[in-house]
């Protein structure tokens, strides 16, 4: 009776002249410790960034003798008057001063920014290239050696601790990030289109507004959410322009403004759990916005390399 032949399965060699090391899936090593080793990167980037909101926001519903006591303790009761105490001191105020500033900036600065990306990413005339490295230029620029000028400037206009002198410097300090992001944005879109356009008769304002702009859609959305949070952020140039001018021109100071004045006027009667719930507050808004619109920011970000 015949044995049957038992079938051997041989293993490649893992290594060959010239050949990548590679695991029995057939990936090779190289790719698997890179990839563990971004992962493992990623993750502790993670810890770093999630860490301190979770301990600011558990900080909020402490008690002074908690947060002096055991930093790092879970609260012992759970309020939500800090909150209510945090908005009473003027948190609230700040928050609507905030919002009314970028309820205009930001509108003012993705329609001045896209007007002049999309003449410069499109449009060829002499001192195209000169007016673009003059905006990139602009990025460059640190705000800090512009604040007496600029101060001087402002005041001249008669716009000190005014809404609407706050909102032209925020769109004038944004505008060349966001020329620079956009140009780059329009490049990539099809030229057969904005042809196809121009060949229907439409006019130039017209082919921007209702074809061109609605395929940045990306884009904008991203270079958008940049600029909310550079300028909600933003507090060297509140601090410089929002103050008040006599005894009667009243406070408008904007968030970042305002948790400085809610230290400032504890003094040595500290309330750390109102400072850490106003914080929360002032937090709270560009979380929600950014975890929104995570995918179109990461679309936008991506889109120019992909097309």
């Amino acid at each position: 009776m015949s044995t049957p032949i038992k079938e051997t399965t041989q293993v490649p060699a893992q290594r060959s002249a010239g050949r990548t090391p590679v695991r029995a899936d057939g990936r090779p090593r190289e790719g698997v410790v890179l990839n563990a080793f971004s992962h493992g990167f990623l993750a502790l980037w993670a810890l770093l960034i999630v860490l301190p909101l979770v301990w600011l926001v558990l900080s909020s519903f402490k008690t002074d003798a908690q947060i002096g006591g055991s930093a790092f303790g879970w609260p012992q009761h759970w309020s939500l008057d800090v909150f209510s105490r945090a908005w009473k001191t003027g948190i609230g105020d700040y928050l609507l001063n905030t919002v009314i500033v970028l309820a205009f900036s930001v509108p003012l600065t993705m329609l001045f920014g896209s007007m002049a990306a999309y003449v410069l990413a499109r449009y060829r005339f002499p001192g195209n290239r000169f007016l673009y490295y003059f905006f990139v230029a602009g990025a460059m620029f640190p705000v800090f050696l512009a604040l007496v000028p600029l101060f001087f400037m402002v005041k001249r206009l008669d716009m000190l601790n005014t809404y609407q002198g706050l909102i032209l410097v925020y769109v004038a300090y944004s505008l060349p990030f966001t020329v620079f992001f956009m140009h780059a944005f329009f490049r990539t879109l099809p030229s057969a289109v904005f042809e196809a356009a121009i060949l229907d008769g439409a006019s130039h304002t017209r082919t921007f507004f209702q074809v061109m702009l609605p395929m940045a859609k990306p884009g904008l959305i991203s270079v958008g959410i940049f600029n909310t949070l550079g300028q909600w952020n933003q507090f060297i140039l509140p601090t410089v322009l929002m103050q008040p001018q006599s005894g009667d021109d009243p406070e408008r100071y904007v968030l970042t403004q305002g948790l400085i004045q809610l230290q400032q006027q504890m003094g040595y009667a500290t309330d750390l759990p109102v400072l850490f719930a106003g914080v929360t507050i002032a937090m709270i808004p560009m979380l929600v916005v950014y975890l929104s619109f995570q995918r179109q920011v990461q679309a936008g970000l991506t889109s120019a390399t992909l097309k």
